[in-house]
């Protein structure tokens, strides 16, 4: 043998001895102590809640209050293509929309996030429901990969399927809780809670369908949108039941011509004034109804 094989050997032993003996669910005793050893490590609190973001505009709080989600950040930094990043793009468009509500007043405003801060997925809805926000937008931006020519902005809503799965686990969550959406649901059974948690949600995605419209309505003829301008999926960005909710597919971050209008100050504030419009539209109706 060798005598590198035997330095070898001297240095893998103890480790192949621990991992052995770690294997078969043995412990080394330590003989003068007469005791086993474990060592601990200690992890970071699990569901530690993410500070609340500041809120812009009125302070009068009867105004709506819309929570604006640029999608990613940090660490996630979504598609890219042409040397940029989704997650710079949907964080200047949402500036952008942030900035023309408060200059137009009558409505208050809070961000997700406001710098390459990573959020996670979970905690962006649940930050507009902490907010008890009046509605949230989640905006993104598409890559369609090596497929040439695909450009457009599209609208998502939650998919009936997901909204029913959604509302069935928040129903199992929240039963001990007070309300959703102004449904009492203290003192109630499990039975009727499921109900009014299911009857929220289903009005949920009215509203969040009808601003969906409205975007579309109020784009025409300056956004430029893809030929499936309205989707449904199972987001979970979407899955709060008391909040009307979009996500946003603002362009092609592989288009050219969708990454010059995005980056642009003037396609950003193109985006700005139709996605304000929308709001204010969406609100009058609301407070008509």
């Amino acid at each position: 043998m060798s005598l590198r094989v035997q330095i070898w050997l001297i240095f893998l032993a103890p480790v192949l001895l621990v991992g052995g003996l770690y294997a078969f669910g043995l412990t080394i005793p330590v003989p003068h102590l007469g005791r086993d050893y474990v060592v601990r490590l200690i992890l970071p609190v699990a569901g530690e809640q993410v500070d609340l973001p500041e809120v812009l505009g009125p302070e009068d709080k009867t105004r709506p209050l819309v929570v604006i989600d640029a999608g990613h950040g940090g660490k996630d930094p979504g598609a890219s293509g042409a040397g940029r990043r989704e997650k710079d793009i949907v964080l200047g468009l949402a500036k952008a929309l942030r900035d023309e509500l408060i200059d137009q007043g009558g409505v208050r405003v809070a961000l997700t996030r406001d710098d390459d801060t990573f959020l996670v997925l979970e905690e962006r809805p649940e930050i507009a429901r902490r907010l008890d926000a009046d509605l949230f937008i989640s905006i993104h931006a598409d890559s369609a990969g090596d497929v040439v020519g695909v450009q457009g902005a599209s609208i998502y809503t939650l998919s009936d399927k997901a909204s029913s799965e959604a509302a069935a686990r928040f129903a199992a969550r929240e039963n001990a809780a007070d309300g959703v959406n102004g449904a009492v649901l203290t003192g109630q059974s499990a039975q009727v809670n499921d109900i009014l948690v299911e009857l929220s949600q289903r009005k949920v995605q009215e509203n969040s369908a009808e601003f969906a419209g409205l975007i579309t309505r109020e784009g025409r003829g300056t956004i430029r949108f893809h030929p499936q301008e309205r989707r449904s999926a199972e987001l979970a960005v979407l899955r709060a039941p008391d909040v009307p909710a979009v996500l946003y597919e603002a362009g092609f971050i592989t288009n050219p011509q969708d990454v010059a209008r995005l980056t642009s100050t003037e396609g950003r504030q193109e985006f700005a004034d139709v996605m304000a419009r929308a709001i204010r539209i969406y609100f009058a109706r609301q407070t008509r109804n």
